[in-house]
């Protein structure tokens, strides 16, 4: 059975499938990304998860991958295959694509940055497939995004594009690792809404989806925290779609867990900003943590389908 390798790199693990033709995932599989050991560690462990999953559809499924979609984080050179920067991985220009083909006996193979590889699963399979124009945008210990138009995601010029999570929302605010002062990710993310609620309960366990439950429960401290992080995340999304004009915004990562205690908030903050423009529909991302696994099957299908419309006649 035709199938690929699909790939999904985190900062502690690493989500993993066999994806036929149809999308069907015929096999699953996860493991611990090891960041502890080291960057080389990491790199190996790939590569070693990599040629299992390949044997396994030699085994069970009577032939090898025909090609192999990845998913990293951080900075990524998907046109030359290299693995540029990951601060919780810890390496630098690294060349992926090669190091994979190599191990998986000249398979070929597809790289790209995780959240744009989410929003791609979304945007053709998830909660953004009816939308000619989307942005996705996970909440997690950060903030990130994909520009999604007409079944593709933007990359940019230098691979950066949507990073939204950058967007000063806050002129002089808190300092972002990036260098600058106010970054939406500094005020609404999982992470930042976990410190705010940690600090105001004097508990350093807890979390944001604690805050979401003492919200629901009238918390005024609780209340006070999470709309400020409604705000400063309604004010960067206005800030996105004056400049990208989604049809739909995506929302995912773990703040999205929180379900309409965050998103009947959102969506009246997000209309009182707006003034000429189009109001977006904003929605939960459908396919949770699996989005990054989907979307790297999607890239070794779509690596297969521009290799097979190159290939000269016989």
């Amino acid at each position: 059975m035709r199938h690929v390798i699909a790939l999904d790199v985190g900062g502690t693990g690493m989500k993993a499938a066999l994806v036929g033709a149809d999308g069907a995932l015929l096999h699953q599989a996860r493991r611990a990304t090891g960041r502890e050991r080291g960057p080389e560690a990491v790199v190996r462990t790939i590569l070693d998860f990599a040629a299992e999953l390949r044997a396994h559809g030699e085994r069970h499924l009577g032939t090898p991958a025909s090609a192999a979609g990845v998913a990293v984080p951080g900075i990524v050179d998907a046109d030359r295959g290299i693995a540029a920067y990951a601060a919780n991985l810890g390496w630098r220009d690294v060349p992926l694509r090669d190091l994979l083909s190599a191990r998986l006996s000249g398979t070929p193979v597809a790289l790209g940055h995780d959240v744009r590889t989410g929003g791609l699963a979304e945007g053709r399979i998830g909660a953004g497939r009816d939308a000619d124009r989307f942005l996705f945008v996970p909440l997690g210990t950060g903030i990130a995004g994909a520009i999604g138009i007409d079944g593709r995601v933007e990359a940019g010029a230098h691979g950066n594009a949507g990073e939204i999570g950058h967007i000063v929302v806050r002129s002089g605010g808190l300092a972002c690792p990036c260098g600058q002062r106010g970054c939406l990710e500094r005020y609404a993310s999982a992470a930042a809404v976990s410190q705010a609620w940690a600090e105001a309960a004097g508990d350093p366990g807890a979390d944001a989806a604690d805050c979401a439950e003492a919200v629901m429960s009238g918390d005024p401290n609780a209340v006070r925290i999470w709309q400020e992080a409604v705000d400063a995340l309604a004010d960067g999304l206005v800030t996105a779609l004056t400049l990208l004009d989604p049809r739909t915004i995506v929302i995912g990562g773990g703040l999205a867990e929180a379900g309409e205690t965050l998103f009947t908030p959102l969506r009246d903050a997000v209309r009182r900003r707006v003034t000429f423009q189009k109001p977006p529909s904003i929605v939960p991302a459908a396919l949770g943590d699996t989005a990054g696994c989907l979307g790297a099957g999607l890239l070794a299908w779509d690596l297969l389908d521009t290799t097979d419309s190159t290939e000269e006649p016989t």
